[in-house]
């Protein structure tokens, strides 16, 4: 019997594990790793998720205790199941594998993507912070244009009770509040529910597919630069206009760019001019006969007036900031325009939690990223804001922050989205390539 070890982020893993190896006798995963998300790692996989053959669930422990466990429980194959790490760092894990005795093994696209009933739209992209949810909105909202029922699908964030959050569906912000979901869960739901489009997430995504029943279309709305957990129809890949060197540094988002149908290069009004060109030089060279899309990312801050002279704290989403690897978001973006603002460093008031997010990142600037895995993170967040200089915050996060409570500071939202910066349009290929396959 096959002894295996699943390095994970809680998503991926879990979906391969549900996928190829939870009915398969003939092999024992004998633990999940973690890394990335803070307080992952002190949890059980269940056993009503685990199935019959894991009557005591599977244990969830950190990755760096990767070798140690390896050598106890006899490992004799890790795969590696999480996204938006550079190619150099899967090989180190693979290394860390390797010098223990054991394979190490990537799963693909074949072994692991579900069959829908209905079409798939999945948009993907080459790094997390691209612009693809906005993307799926807007794509979303083109298909609902057309007259069809459509369900919006995103890749997991099982950050709580693994048992409770098996199949998730969210037509409300009340059900948001309900399900206790985290600030990183509400940023990509919460735009998604503010346009009418139901939202359904999870941990098992076969049991999640039984949302295809109230729609006629899904969008496959991705995490971090994964590929698609079902077999896109159309699949669009979005591009960063602002990082033009990173097509083929990230793991999986260079399997992901050549697997594209579309590809998008966003923030094209935000880039430098040569770093449009030179990624879609790059795209025209590794894609040939693809088509490329240009897009652009505009910011819109909802009160102005409320900044003008001000000292501002900008918050920005986190993942974006954090393993996405950008200094700062569209809100510092927006901001810089204002020439009578004083930005204020959140550094100067940072409660340890952000203070070790800091330490963790440190190329993150004077932005403070809207860490909100846990209640401790936003009673952090809470503390950081309410403990600074500034006049008033400017909230970059896909979420009302101010909707949470407990906020001494006034704060103005900045809203981001999808704007067509030529032709063809995203919305004429994709419905060409809709259209083309359903007859």
């Amino acid at each position: 019997m096959q002894r295996i070890v699943i390095c994970g982020a809680a998503g991926r893993d879990f979906h391969n594990f549900n996928t190829v190896y939870r009915d398969d006798a003939a092999v024992r995963v004998v633990a999940f790793t973690a890394t990335q998300i803070p307080g992952i790692d002190a949890r059980r996989y269940p056993a009503s998720l685990a199935g019959a053959l894991y009557p005591q669930g599977i244990a969830i422990v950190p990755e760096a205790e990767l070798e140690a466990l390896c050598r106890r429980e006899r490992v004799d194959t890790v795969v590696f199941a999480y996204s938006d790490v550079t190619h150099a760092q899967v090989m180190h894990l693979a290394s860390r594998a390797l010098a223990v005795g054991c394979n190490f093994t990537l799963l693909g696209p074949q072994a692991t993507m579900l069959r829908s009933r209905k079409p798939v739209v999945a948009v993907s992209a080459v790094r997390t912070g691209c612009g693809k949810s906005q993307t799926a909105r807007h794509l979303a909202q083109m298909l609902k244009a057309r007259g069809l029922r459509v369900a919006a699908i995103r890749h997991p964030m099982p950050y709580g009770e693994l048992e409770r959050q098996r199949v998730q569906a969210f037509h409300t912000l009340a059900d948001l509040d309900a399900a206790q979901c985290t600030i990183e869960e509400r940023e990509e739901y919460e735009p998604h529910l503010a346009a009418g489009h139901a939202v359904f997430a999870g941990v098992d995504y076969a049991a999640v597919l039984a949302a295809e029943e109230a729609c006629d279309v899904i969008v496959w709305d991705g995490g971090n630069n994964d590929f698609p957990f079902y077999v896109p129809t159309v699949h669009v890949v979005v591009c960063d206009g602002l990082r033009p060197d990173q097509l083929n540094t990230h793991h999986p988002g260079e399997a992901v760019l050549r697997m594209a149908d579309i590809v998008v290069v966003n923030k094209v009004d935000a880039a430098p001019a040569a770093d449009v060109a030179q990624l879609g030089a790059a795209l025209a060279a590794l894609l040939p006969g693809v088509p490329v899309v240009r897009a652009a990312s505009p910011v819109q801050v909802d009160a102005p007036a409320q900044l003008r002279g001000r000292r501002v704290l900008v918050v920005e989403d986190g993942p974006t900031i954090t393993h996405g690897g950008m200094a700062w978001g569209a809100g510092y973006g927006a901001l810089r325009a204002y020439k009578d603002v004083e930005i204020v460093d959140p550094r100067e008031s940072a409660a340890p939690e952000i203070e070790r997010v800091y330490a963790q990142y440190p190329h993150i600037g004077p932005v403070l990223p809207a860490m909100g895995y846990s209640e401790a993170h936003l009673a952090a967040l809470r503390a950081t804001i309410n403990s600074s200089r500034a006049d008033v915050v400017l909230a970059a996060t896909p979420i009302d922050l101010a909707r949470l409570g407990g906020f001494t500071k006034p704060i103005v939202r900045a809203r981001y989205g999808y704007a067509d910066a030529g032709a063809p349009t995203l919305a004429t290929l994709v419905g060409e390539r809709l259209d083309a396959a359903t007859g």
